[in-house]
């Protein structure tokens, strides 16, 4: 027997907050929190309650009384329906005070921690077209709106190129022009999906395994330089070289046309052969007079300009005077290890990903940086007593981990050691207040600022500069 689902209304409720992943918080009559997904805090609605937990109800507005000061209107037609820039009713000096607040609830709720006066959260300049990667998907069955299924209509083409809904990995919303990507990103996306549509190139189907056009990866970078990777699901030698001779003649300058053929089950391209079809297998960015070299599997912050901003500010709050020893945790490509380079006496980069060291050794070397050192393998392991002893005990010790934060071995073993600074880079601030909670017996917080590297959404990077007490 299946348990039906019970929904309430809650009337003239006042959003008052904007909370984890985006949504919105408002507080139900009996003091439980409620989330919505399609409010601006100052909004004041009706809720209709879906999801109730014990401590929380998960909601959506259905009838608005008055809209918030703070709202603005959304610049991109696909908003009421993607998922990926859900902050864009907002304002976007809001955005910025929200993002702000939950970094400092999140080190001082979780943390338990004492913060000297925060500097203030820095702003992006280009609060659109930000992104120098977009991945696109294929499909034959893409997402239909309720006027849609509700219409009698027949509905002659169920092609799209776009993204996936929310919670649906089968269904494709298909964009029209994307806001997170300058030109000539959707003259491309659009160019192949039209080329595809009018020549019968079959879109995917990820249920039945089956069609032939796939994904599309597009990045271009902060000095011009175009890739673009189209993923086919299988070989068809005559519909592929069609559209890939069509795309190269269209848009002259792609400096990189890539493509593989992935017939497993998932998108992902990591454990693929990708072939160079025109042009270099690679593409360049640039920040400060250093070039790196970018290939389809390269990991590189998605927002160029603002990449920069960052890195300025973790190299400022580490002070090199160039006498230091400085270790950089989960390197990625090396960017922020030659980045400050210049200031460092020598720079170790560690990262778990084989592929991202081996570029961040070509990088060094292209770029003519010789006082800096690449490892790969899992942190937890390589970051031991031989490699102490090796290269020396740090000054400095940058850190940069994924969402999950560090491990506890690893903090452990940087407790054990004691550098003087640590600047602790995070795009989790949950997981960093955490981490510094167990450090800070031995450490104070100097500085603490967070950067917003994605405008539109509810992610924002924060740094801290930690100093031995």
């Amino acid at each position: 027997m299946t348990r039906k689902k019970t929904q309430t209304i809650f009337e003239n409720i006042e959003v008052v907050d904007a909370g984890a992943r985006g949504k919105t918080v408002a507080k139900a009559p009996d003091g439980r929190v409620i989330f919505l997904t399609n409010t601006v805090p100052g909004d004041i609605v009706d809720v209709k309650t879906g999801k109730k937990r014990k401590a929380y109800f998960e909601g959506t507005a259905i009838k608005f009384h008055k809209y918030s000061e703070k709202r603005t209107e959304p610049v991109c037609e696909h908003f009421d329906h993607c998922g990926g820039c859900k902050w864009q009713n907002m304002k976007y000096e809001h955005q910025l005070a929200y993002k702000e607040n939950e970094v400092k609830n999140n080190l001082i709720r979780i943390g338990h921690l004492e913060l000297p006066e925060i500097t203030p959260i820095l702003g992006c300049e280009n609060i659109f077209f930000y992104r120098n990667k977009m991945e696109f998907s294929f499909s034959n069955s893409r997402w239909l709106t309720q006027e849609e299924i509700n219409s009698t209509d027949e509905i002659d083409n169920r092609n799209a190129c776009g993204f996936h809904i929310s919670g649906m990995w089968d269904k494709i919303l298909d964009i029209e022009k994307c806001h997170l990507q300058e030109d000539p990103s959707n003259d491309i996306r659009n160019f192949i999906k039209d080329f595809g549509i009018k020549n019968d190139l079959e879109f995917y189907n990820p249920r039945e395994q089956s069609g032939l056009l796939r994904t599309i990866m597009l990045r271009i970078s902060s000095t011009g330089e175009i890739m673009v990777v189209i993923q086919f699901f299988k070989e068809n030698i005559k519909k592929r070289e069609a559209l890939l001779n069509a795309l190269s003649t269209e848009f002259p300058q792609i400096t990189s046309l890539q493509y593989v053929i992935n017939g497993k089950g998932n998108d992902t391209l990591y454990d693929q052969n990708i072939i160079l079809f025109k042009g270099r297998d690679h593409i360049f960015e640039e920040m400060e007079g250093l070039k790196f070299k970018i290939g389809p599997k390269s990991f590189y912050q998605t927002n160029s300009k603002q990449a920069y901003e960052l890195y300025k500010i973790t190299r400022n709050f580490a002070g090199l005077t160039g006498n230091e020893v400085v270790y950089d945790f989960y390197t990625g490509t090396g960017t922020i290890a030659q980045f400050v380079a210049k200031n460092a006496k020598k720079v170790i980069g560690v990262e778990s990903v084989p592929e991202a060291i081996e570029d961040a050794k070509l990088n060094a070397q292209f770029n003519s940086i010789n006082n800096v050192e690449f490892y790969a393998g899992d942190m937890k392991d390589v970051f031991n007593d031989n490699f102490i002893k090796k290269h020396g005990q740090p000054d400095v010790i940058i850190t940069d981990p994924p969402r999950d934060g560090m491990h506890k071995n690893v903090v452990a073993k940087i407790l054990e050691i004691s550098p003087k600074k640590i600047v602790y880079v995070s795009c989790n601030s949950a997981t960093q207040a955490r981490d510094l909670s167990l450090m800070k017996e031995q450490y104070k917080i100097i500085k603490t600022q967070a950067v917003d590297m994605f405008p539109q959404t509810h992610h924002v990077e924060n740094v801290v500069l930690l100093e031995l007490k």
